[in-house]
């Protein structure tokens, strides 16, 4: 019987893995037009930790079979393709859910969320989902939570409070920096922001880094007040950390699947890879 602390095989099921808005159209089929959400879960079980409630949260119902979801969503802001998935979510509007909701603190969180989750703009509200909910505020640091250690950290993103997760699990770990600005805190070695603190934490020796990679390097000249970043900063704070793996996470929605093969093309190797929604990474 392997001990307490043997390693674990952690599965991450990319749900969604698009940014600002869904792509439709048969242009978009081969990385998938769905917003940011990741499931986390260990080999052989249901995942119960999800990371942002994009528009690929309902991919996460069919994959539960139509049950109902119990767990935990930690949001890392609150941008509308963040948070869009939630009302459409039917394993957890499920009259036999149980989820546990958290937000980067910054007021009560239902009493947030509801800004752009009530009428006139939604038919209802976040606490009129069917099932147990519960909206959670969550400072920066350490938690326990579903089984898993989690360090929250604000990093840099242009409209909100925003933070980064690192998820570990007896030997496993996955950092999560969906939307991040790291310009805002200056040039940085390349120009493309600096490799900070914050940063340097979540992706310290993990086994895979998922970051933003919206823009290539000639949009980032124009575009970089926007809040994203690049797949060569992302793999300059992989080498910076020491992550094994780092994953381009957060496609522009202007992005077609030829216009993104060729960056596959140009950056893709057996430590660089880019988000397939749908896919499964096994750590």
């Amino acid at each position: 019987m392997p001990g307490a602390n043997a390693p674990v095989t952690l599965d991450v099921h990319l749900c969604g893995v698009r940014g600002s808005r869904p792509a439709a159209g048969e242009d978009f089929t081969r990385f998938g037009g769905n917003t940011s959400c990741v499931a986390i879960g260990r080999e052989g079980e249901v995942p119960r930790l999800v990371l942002d409630a994009g528009s690929g949260l309902v991919r996460l119902t069919a994959q539960l079979a139509g049950r109902p979801f119990r767990g935990t969503i930690l949001l890392g802001h609150l941008h509308w393709d963040h948070t869009h998935g939630l009302p459409f979510f039917a394993s957890g509007d499920h009259p036999e859910s149980g989820v546990d909701l958290f937000i980067p603190a910054q007021g009560e969180p239902e009493a947030v969320l509801a800004r752009a989750m009530s009428p006139p703009h939604f038919p209802i509200r976040p606490s009129q989902l069917r099932g147990d909910w519960n909206f959670h505020e969550l400072e920066e640091g350490p938690a326990v939570i579903e089984g898993f250690d989690v360090l929250a950290l604000e990093i840099p993103h242009k409209g909100g409070r925003t933070f980064g997760y690192r998820v570990s699990a007896a030997g496993r770990a996955v950092a999560y920096l969906s939307d991040h600005n790291p310009h805002a805190l200056g040039e940085g070695p390349d120009g493309f922001g600096p490799y900070h603190e914050a940063a340097l934490r979540l992706a310290d020796g993990v086994d895979l880094l998922i970051h933003d990679a919206q823009y290539t390097v000639d949009e980032f000249e124009r575009l970089r007040q926007n809040g994203h970043s690049t797949p060569d900063y992302a793999i300059g704070l992989a080498e910076a950390g020491g992550a094994r793996r780092v994953l381009m996470f957060h496609h522009d929605p202007l992005r077609r699947d030829a216009e993104l093969q060729e960056l596959v093309d140009a950056y893709e190797r057996d430590d660089v890879v880019f988000a397939r929604e749908g896919s499964t990474l096994r750590l």
